[in-house]
């Protein structure tokens, strides 16, 4: 049952998604019509869109070797195939990273990264941008026994070689491969499930974006301990130096599964006894791991798949399986979808906003034109001289501010181009690049340390520089919003901080990262270690050239969403002047237009007020969306 309802709930899920795509791109349609958009809010709702439609909930296993893990994502996952699809069979193990997801533009297919590339430069992100460095098995998808057998041979495949210790037939198994990416349309899969399948620690200390990328993204973390072995040493180094590192925080949504506990199971103990030790096990799993025993969830997968495949429901319940899939039913989606919509809730307000501000502007000009020509009624033609005069004026004064607005965004556009130069892709090359060479010159441990440690420090510098440049383009756009307020009656608008502290946290943690696993890198093996020391480097150089290119689209975004509002608003109230004058002009030239102008500018406040409504009806529904409670499909109700 609770399967179906993983499955239920996150069908209901990527339907709630499409729901709010479809919400987003209602709106953005309206605004158009509307001809309300620009190409800054065209800009922020494609992104918003983007985000959306890659949207992906990542479910990452990790162990040490032979804790069951391929196991557990076959009694979760893929028992509805009848059989094992993964292959868990004693001796063998799963040897590099595998992710299990479904990409459309792609055959179904086993994607697979030859061990050689760990002796180039580049990460296993890159070299996925190139098909001719993977091996691709295709799947035949006719039948469960050919899918099973095509992944039996392919990311567990080993190759045995001769150690270069002298001892006779002494060998060694080494992975055939890098990385492993299994592409198939599972309809959890389809609907942006994205399962990631780790080695044991060797392959995660040695392939440094398991730490630095994959697991620290992933949603949520299953760490599998065996019920007969408990909490070894090994596993509180995979927990602490992998998982949870310093941060309290990030123990959310890392669930820790006690596997096997069939092996607990005897006949010549009664029941209540067996419960008493499995109880025992839990406890003392979450106190050395300092986690609440609730985070600590005692299953057999392999009773667990049997029961499946064979319908016995009591033995499914005696596994514990289900209590472990309602979890993940329960919370992981909930808290997903709950992330997801306060992060799209808050765009779309932050769009609302701006829009809002252009309607009140026209609102505004509206007002004073109806109080313009209001006050002419009965008034003879030299009262009609004086206010066109008067507008006149007000046109030529706000025109002379225009200067001053010229220069000030001419002096935004310096700064901006100050602070791109701070955080901009070309200076992290140049950063990057000097250090690959000060690492590939150092011997010694020393040098590599102290590269490592100015690369992070002149990070740092641009980001604290940033920071300072941010806050001096935020000082001068609230001194030229409270001006041109005063002076010209401008709707007031505070522009919105930029803060860098994100940014500075990520490469923090990338920093931790590198603390912790020098030691380990650097007292491997002497020829090894250099090629695993600069392949650690480029990892970290990769992400954060992730972190910069995320910090540019949004200091992008912001610096539009602080000058955009003043250039609407200085764009429209010219516009307003350009209509009073106008208006009046009319007035003076036929004196039995001025019923009919006014009536048309009370024509034209209702279709504002009207815009203003529909603009609240429209976000209503979005937040409708947002905000529903979870529909479940009505075959997980049954």
């Amino acid at each position: 049952m609770h399967s179906r309802d993983l499955a239920a709930r996150f069908e209901a899920y990527s339907d709630w998604r499409r729901r709010l795509s479809a919400g987003i791109s209602g709106l953005h349609e309206w605004l158009s019509q509307q001809e309300l958009t620009d190409a800054h809010a065209d800009l922020r709702v494609q992104h918003l869109l983007e985000r959306l439609h890659q949207d992906k909930l990542v479910v990452a296993f990790v162990a040490e070797f032979s804790r069951g893990k391929s196991e557990l994502i076959n009694a979760i996952f893929f028992a509805d195939f009848g059989q094992r699809l993964l292959p868990s069979s004693a001796g063998r193990t799963t040897m590099c990273p595998t992710e299990l997801l479904y990409d459309s533009t792609r055959p179904p297919s086993i994607r697979l990264l030859p061990i050689e590339t760990r002796a180039r430069a580049g990460t296993v992100s890159e070299f996925k941008n190139y098909a001719d460095e993977w091996v691709t098995l295709a799947l035949d998808l006719s039948s469960a026994d050919k899918m099973s057998e095509a992944l039996s041979q392919a990311p567990a495949r080993n190759a045995q070689v001769m150690t270069p210790v002298p001892v006779e037939e002494a060998r060694v198994d080494i992975p055939c491969w890098r990385h492993a990416v299994i592409n198939f349309p599972h309809p959890l899969l389809q609907q942006g499930l994205v399962i990631l399948d780790t080695p044991g620690l060797n392959a995660i200390g040695t392939e440094p974006e398991l730490t630095l990328n994959l697991l620290p993204n992933a949603h949520a973390v299953l760490f599998i301990l065996a019920a007969d072995a408990g909490v070894t040493k090994t596993d509180i180094d995979v927990w602490r130096n992998h998982l949870v590192g310093d941060n309290p925080a990030t123990k959310e949504g890392r669930l820790v599964i006690l596997n096997k506990i069939d092996g607990l199971w005897d006949e010549l103990r009664t029941s209540a006894e067996v419960e008493s030790e499995i109880a025992h096990q839990v406890r003392t799993s979450a106190q050395l791991l300092e986690l609440p025993p609730a985070q600590v969830f005692p299953v057999s997968a392999q009773k667990a798949l049997l029961a499946k495949i064979n319908g016995d429901d009591v033995l499914l319940a005696k596994s514990r399986l289900p209590q472990l899939e309602a979890a993940l039913s329960s919370e992981l989606i909930p808290a997903k979808r709950h992330i997801v919509g306060s992060a799209t809730q808050v765009e779309i307000r932050a769009l609302a906003a701006g829009m809002r501000a252009i309607l009140a502007n026209r609102i505004a000009g509206i007002h004073e034109q109806l109080a313009d020509l209001r006050g002419l009624r009965g008034k003879n033609q030299d009262v009609v001289e004086h206010m066109m005069e008067r507008i006149q004026q007000e046109k030529n004064v706000f025109e002379r501010g225009m200067q001053r607005y010229t220069a000030v965004r001419t002096v935004f556009t310096q700064q901006t181009a100050a602070l791109y130069e701070c955080i901009g892709l070309e200076t992290l090359r140049e950063t990057a690049a000097d250090t690959r060479k000060r690492i590939e010159a150092s011997p010694f441990t020393k040098g590599v340390r102290s590269a490592m440690n100015d690369f992070f420090a002149r990070i740092y510098g641009g980001l604290e520089q940033s920071a300072r440049q941010t806050g001096e383009i935020h000082d001068m756009m609230i001194a030229m919003y409270v001006r041109f307020a005063g002076e010209h009656g401008l709707e007031p608008f505070t522009p919105p901080p930029f803060s860098m502290l994100k940014y500075q946290k990520e490469v923090e943690r990338l920093e931790r990262a590198y603390n912790v696993h020098f030691n380990t890198l650097w007292n491997m093996v002497s020829k090894a270690k250099f090629t695993l020391m600069k392949r650690f480097f480029e990892t970290v150089a990769i992400r954060v050239k992730h972190v910069y290119d995320i910090a540019n689209r949004d200091l992008e975004s912001w610096l539009k969403a602080v000058m955009s509002p003043l250039e609407s608003q200085v764009r429209e109230h010219h516009l307003q002047l350009r209509r009073r004058l106008d208006s009046v002009k009319r007035i003076h030239r036929a004196s039995d237009e001025l019923e009919e102008r006014i009536a048309e500018l009370e024509q034209a406040e209702a279709g504002v007020r009207a815009q203003i409504d529909a603009l609240a009806r429209e976000l209503a529904a979005i937040d409708a969306i947002i905000n529903q409670p979870e529909l479940l499909p009505l075959a997980a109700n049954e």
